[in-house]
């Protein structure tokens, strides 16, 4: 059965526009409270936490979503604004039933997205996912006022996960001597991360720590570098950390000014964690793996296998095969052995471990990964035209990947929100890449 509401990240779009509205909001609540409550024990209340980021319309999607779970005899904890990782560590640990963010991560502040974490601390299944549409195409009711919800304010929330953020840091390591740069991107991260690194002993310079409910993402963090880069060169940091707006993506920048993204940092804590020791069965990365991270994990011994794009297919394959590492470029980075879920203030924090126990700078740690070009060329199509069945399409594609045959890689995929086909080539050769991708594009009959 298909998804109707759900994406690969929970339920996301323009706020005032359907579905981000307060009564669709209101209703997946008490459809949401409905299905995860059928597990609790008689007379035992089921409670979820709320958790948000700094975007102005959370202040409205939370109020929708406490009157669904109270309307389901659901008990509402809130905390505020919270990074997403920190909800989920905050729903295991408190051992409740489910926890909620209210965010569209990297996305502008105009969108705003509901994002849905199990008892375990990971994101539902797809099982749980449709058992909630259903419920969603039902009338939505209310229970007897003596079974109705209530809502509790959960005021140590920040340090609660500062300190499990600090703890997944070796303990006979510190960051003494370290100037670091954190980028917080105005968002949930705001009043966390700078934290947890200057308590572990770093000198911490804060940026995009100012948010005022629309600034969110907007020219800071992980998903614009430029402020961090600059910053770095300005007050002569050792390094940078750039989260994204609800930080769980993380980029780095050496004093240099150079950017690492997600593909090199799993190449580090996959080599660190190899290095010292760790059983890791192998890695999983996404269809857009850079071709050299896989190349040189590969080379270390280590198997790597690729999951369709988006951090919750890595985390299924991870779990599938028992291991324990696993990312995407974009900064999503899992390890299980520390977390649930992707988390970027952990996943620096392990990158900053390796750096120390090895006793090598980033550049140093991937002496041996030099990037491939990666061509992405976005093409939008005509309505009802078939990619998959266009034969001129398909030789040509073939004809590509045989003259790249061990050298490189084609990757032809659908968006799954636009009538877009992405085209992406990637070799050590950047101008082979561009052309091979544009000889493929050039086929698609556009708008």
């Amino acid at each position: 059965m298909k998804k109707q509401y759900f994406g690969t990240d929970g339920i996301r779009g323009e706020v005032g526009q359907f579905p981000i509205v307060p009564e669709f909001i209101m209703r997946l609540g008490y459809a949401a409270g409905k299905v995860l409550s059928k597990d609790a024990k008689p007379g035992q209340r089921s409670k979820v936490l709320i958790g948000k980021d700094t975007r102005v319309s959370g202040y409205l999607l939370e109020a929708a979503l406490e009157a669904g779970f109270a309307a389901a005899g659901m008990d509402v904890m809130l905390c505020g604004p919270m990074p997403t990782p920190g909800v989920a560590y905050l729903t295991k640990a408190l051992r409740l039933s489910a926890g909620v963010v209210i965010s569209a991560s990297h996305n502008p502040y105009q969108d705003n997205g509901i994002k849905f974490f199990s008892a375990k601390g990971d994101k539902l299944s797809d099982a749980l996912e449709l058992a909630i549409e259903k419920e969603l195409n039902k009338p939505m009711g209310c229970v007897n006022s003596e079974e109705l919800g209530k809502a509790f304010r959960l005021d140590d929330a920040a340090g609660r996960y500062i300190e499990f953020c600090k703890s997944t840091f070796p303990g006979d390591l510190n960051l003494k001597g370290l100037k670091l740069v954190v980028d917080c991107a105005n968002g949930a991260a705001y009043h966390t991360a700078p934290h947890v690194f200057h308590e572990l002993g770093a000198e911490v310079i804060s940026i995009g720590i100012s948010p005022d409910g629309r600034n969110i993402n907007d020219g800071f963090g992980a998903t614009a570098p430029a402020a961090l880069i600059a910053k770095v060169k300005e007050v002569g940091a050792d390094l940078g950390i750039a989260l994204d707006g609800d930080a769980d993506r993380l980029q780095m920048v050496d004093a240099s000014g150079r950017l690492f993204n997600g593909d090199e940092l799993l190449y580090v804590l996959a080599k660190d964690r190899l290095e010292r020791g760790f059983e890791l069965g192998g890695v999983v990365g996404t269809l857009m793996t850079n071709l050299a991270v896989e190349n040189a994990i590969k080379a270390l011994g280590i198997c790597f296998e690729r999951a369709n794009v988006g951090d919750r297919y890595v985390l299924e394959l991870l779990k599938q095969k028992n291991w324990l590492i696993g990312g995407e470029g974009s900064g999503h980075l899992l390890c299980l052995d520390q977390h649930s879920t992707g988390d970027g203030t952990i996943a620096a924090l392990q990158v900053l471990a390796a750096m120390s126990q090895q006793k090598k700078t980033l550049v140093e740690l991937l002496d041996s990964v030099s990037l491939f070009p990666q061509v992405l060329l976005n093409v939008k199509f005509k309505s009802g035209y078939d990619w998959k069945g266009d034969q001129a399409l398909i030789q040509q594609i073939a004809r590509v990947e045989a003259d790249l045959k061990g050298r490189g890689r084609v990757l032809i995929r659908a968006s799954g929100t636009e009538p877009v086909l992405r085209v992406m080539v990637e070799t050590a050769d950047g101008d082979i890449a561009m052309s091979a991708a544009k000889s493929i594009a050039h086929l698609v009959p556009t708008l």
